[in-house]
């Protein structure tokens, strides 16, 4: 009967967790522990949105713990040199964790392993935890994962998903054991003020609620922009609140169009993390490089600013931006906007959008995030590179009584739909009524040419 260390990363939950379990089969006592690394915060990570939503869910974590005999022991420091002193404390011979895709976490598990080898214990990595499947469960006949989402979502919807774990009914863990107090979102200062609450026992509140009252419209509304149909399970999904395995399963057991059409998003999701295992670079380099000569100068600075500050005299890109400044979310169909816009209208590079989302998003996730900015961009997996969105067409499309630009653009609040899309063809006083808002920062068929110049395509 031994000790076993439990080290959470993004798998911040109590059910579905198979570390854990894992840990607690023939255990006499389990370390729950989570390590605040500095060298995440170093590398720009620590974004005071996602600090809040960890510290909620930290919280719920140590009070579930508690609810089972147990409690989280917090670290602050080097995750390796933090794993292997509370072994030496504890007496620990092994550690569990969930597997992870980013370069860091690839580094991270090599050291650990080696420092935990050197003591002569032994380092569990358990796949399908953050992901539905593991990154390489299905890969084709001449490369070592999918470049393309298609035959990937085919492959993938015909593998068997592991079965959901309860979760445990008790966690005996080693008295006396050293942790730092948790964090607290009280003690952060430049918040969303919409920030949501972050946690296991709020998420699976929401996917109970989104589960009843949201999933049959999924397919019909996924892309309404005022009607906010998406479920917004991002956030709790990044850090493990919820368990994607358990999501999918649930949402297939409910059937229907609309399941089928948000299980092929969590397709997406996995499909962007096994592109990411397998290429690591790709949260910095081009995936597939179109050898862009990205804007730069006084000029590109300008335009990034107002793009970030949702003053670019296009509402609907602008209402995307404010949404996220207040929400620290943005609806998906505005993020591809928004991206769209920064990158094939302004010719702005797609790191300088990916680093704004990822200093703002919740659910800022290296993978999902670094990989749809390159979708967009095309510079990714993205079949068709050079497509650009019109603002103004997807804006009549997915917004078309204006009700979503109005929400988050109060200075043109008593427009109507068209104009509120597009203010610049206000005339006179009625322009001057709504002066406070901008003028374009670019006219479309200008943008589109000088990208189509800069592609080659002209």
């Amino acid at each position: 009967m031994t000790v076993s260390v439990v080290l959470f990363t993004r798998d911040l939950r109590l059910h579905d967790h198979p570390p854990l379990r894992a840990a607690l089969s023939g255990a006499r006592g389990v370390v729950p522990l989570f390590v605040r690394d500095r060298a995440v915060d170093a590398a720009g990570f620590a974004a005071p949105n996602r600090l809040a939503h960890l510290a909620d869910c930290l919280r719920d974590l140590d009070a579930g713990l508690r609810e089972r005999g147990g409690a989280l022991v917090h670290r602050v420091g080097d995750t390796v040199a933090e794993v292997c002193a509370v072994a030496d404390e504890t007496g620990a011979d092994e550690v569990h964790m969930a597997a992870d895709v980013s370069a860091h976490a690839h580094r991270r598990e090599e050291r650990l392993r080696s420092a935990l080898a050197a003591d002569g214990r032994r380092l569990h990595v358990h796949d399908a935890v953050t992901t539905v499947l593991a990154p390489g469960a299905v890969t084709p006949a001449a490369s070592d994962h999918y470049a393309v989402f298609t035959p990937y979502f085919r492959r993938w919807s015909r593998e068997r998903v592991r079965d959901v774990l309860a979760a445990p009914r008790a966690v005996p863990v080693p008295e006396g054991v050293r942790s730092a107090p948790l964090p607290s979102r009280d003690e952060l200062t430049g918040l969303s003020p919409g920030l949501p609450e972050g946690g296991e026992t709020p998420a699976r509140a929401r996917l109970a609620a989104w589960l009843r009252s949201g999933l049959d419209r999924y397919a019909d509304r996924h892309d309404d922009l005022p009607g906010d149909a998406t479920s917004r399970l991002s956030p709790d999904l990044h850090l493990g609140a919820l368990s994607p395995v358990e999501v999918v399963h649930r949402a297939r057991r409910a059937g229907g169009a609309g399941a089928e059409a948000f299980v092929r998003q969590m397709a997406w999701r996995d499909f962007h993390h096994q592109v990411l295992a397998a290429r690591p670079h790709a949260a910095r380099d081009d995936y597939r490089t179109r050898h862009d000569r990205w804007r730069e100068g006084p000029g590109a600075r300008r335009d990034i600013e107002a793009w970030k500050r949702g003053r670019t005299g296009y509402p609907v890109v602008d209402a995307a931006m404010r949404q996220l400044r207040h929400e620290g979310w943005m609806h998906n169909r505005a993020r591809l906007l928004a991206a769209s816009f920064l990158t094939k209208t302004l010719y702005v590079d797609w790191r300088v959008g990916a680093r704004h989302f990822l200093e703002l998003l919740v659910d800022g996730d290296v993978a999902d995030n670094q990989l749809n900015w390159q979708w967009v961009a095309g510079t990714g997996t993205d079949t068709r590179p050079n497509r650009v969105l019109n603002p103004t067409a997807q804006a009549r499309r997915f917004d078309p009584d204006g009700a979503y630009v109005r929400r988050w653009v109060p200075e043109l609040a008593g427009l109507a739909a068209p104009f509120v899309h597009e203010p610049w063809k206000l005339r006179g006083k009625e322009r001057a009524a709504y002066d406070a808002y901008p003028e374009p920062v670019v006219d479309l068929a200008e943008g589109l040419d000088r990208f189509k110049h800069a592609r080659g395509r002209d």
